[in-house]
């Protein structure tokens, strides 16, 4: 039996462990200490966002964003329908409510029904969701905000390292959030990061992310706070792991070209768009297929120890959100339908992709 081939395995640098030892040698293991520090100036120095705070996740980044922005009882928050969970439930938590915008053919928001959203709901933030490692019309969508008085909080869990224009995605709004999961494009095992426009800002939200405690001897809390801050075992880790991610957004653009290139003759596939002026991470290799059933593709793939996966189920169709609001929805469900996302570690090589496409062509030939 071959070796099972994973979705987006997480794939260690060469300093990664000798960082870890570090950490031991100095007993710093958490909360804090000097690679937690190092892990936010690296974050902040790829990406050039101003500030930047290590946490647990990407979700509690933005919870934090949200709640830096006063959102609360009786808002509405935008977000995008196509998208993962953890960029919606942090609404709930502050116990707003979302309403849903769809995609257009770039599979990112839609800038149209987002402004249409915006001057019938009157929200206080947008959740801008850049998908699958792309970056969503920043140009078109931060304007619109910005017109409106929206405040725009970027999704780019699933995203670094990808930029539109000359500006990296997370960067563009008041708040972006990054994720460290064990699946995205570089990992902590758990993680996130999230960065903003001012010092002060992100000073707060790591305040809030040590259970707000005052700075005084004693446990002092005049505020809420939440157990949020990532651990300095983990950032080390995220250390080394940063200093391969230009190698790693390289080798994701390779392995979608590769498969383009074993799948090309199957008129059948079509593959993620790039926005023109962007440049995506390809954290994920994914696409649509005309008339199979993918689910009989991710079966296939499955007997030969293949891991696949369908496109996000739309929010608006999640039991949880019943009877939200949405804009749109007829896009996101048809990818919903349709969608497949490849195996796409940067551990893998061509002979790798070979043997997902030569599977994929079985089933569709």
């Amino acid at each position: 039996m071959a070796e099972r081939l994973f979705l987006s395995p997480p794939h260690m640098g060469p300093n990664e462990r000798r960082y870890v030892e570090e950490v031991f040698e100095s007993n710093y293991i958490a909360p804090l200490g000097a690679f937690v520090d190092r892990f936010e100036e690296a974050v902040r120095s790829y990406t050039g966002a101003p500030a930047a705070a290590a946490l647990s996740s990407g979700t509690a980044a933005i919870h934090l964003a949200l709640r830096l922005l006063g959102v609360g009882p009786g808002d509405r928050v935008l977000a995008s329908t196509f998208t993962f969970i953890g960029s919606v439930a942090p609404i709930l938590y502050q116990g707003a409510e979302p309403v849903f915008v769809d995609c257009d053919g770039s599979w990112q928001a839609d800038p149209a029904l987002v402004e249409e959203a915006i001057l019938r709901e009157r929200p206080k933030a947008f959740v801008l969701t850049h998908l699958y490692g792309q970056s969503a019309d920043l140009a078109a969508i931060s304007e619109i905000c910005r017109r409106h008085g929206v405040a725009l909080v970027e999704d780019a869990a699933e995203s670094l390292g990808a930029t539109f224009g000359a500006r990296h995605t997370g960067t563009w709004g008041e708040f972006g959030i990054y994720s460290f999961n064990g699946n995205k494009i570089v990992t902590t095992s758990g993680g996130g990061m999230l960065v903003g426009r001012d010092e002060a800002s992100i000073e707060h939200a790591r305040k809030l992310a040590t259970q707000a405690r005052e700075p005084v001897p004693w446990y002092e809390h005049t505020e809420l706070g939440y157990n949020y801050r990532l651990s300095n075992l983990l950032a080390a880790v995220g250390v080394g792991q940063m200093e391969v991610l230009a190698e790693r957004v390289e080798k994701r653009r390779q392995i979608f070209d590769w498969y383009r290139e074993a799948l090309g003759a199957f008129e059948e596939i079509e593959w993620m768009p790039e926005l023109p002026g962007s440049r995506g991470n390809r954290w994920l290799t994914t696409l649509t297929l005309k008339e199979t059933d993918p689910m009989k593709v991710i079966g296939a793939l499955e007997e030969k120890g293949i891991e696949s996966r369908p496109l996000w189920k739309p929010m608006h169709r999640q039991p949880l959100f019943e009877g939200a609001k949405v804009y749109g929805g007829s896009r996101s469900e048809d990818l919903f339908a349709r969608g497949l996302c490849l195996p796409s570690g940067t551990a893998m090589e061509c002979s790798d992709i070979e043997r997902v496409a030569g599977r994929i062509g079985e089933v569709l030939a």
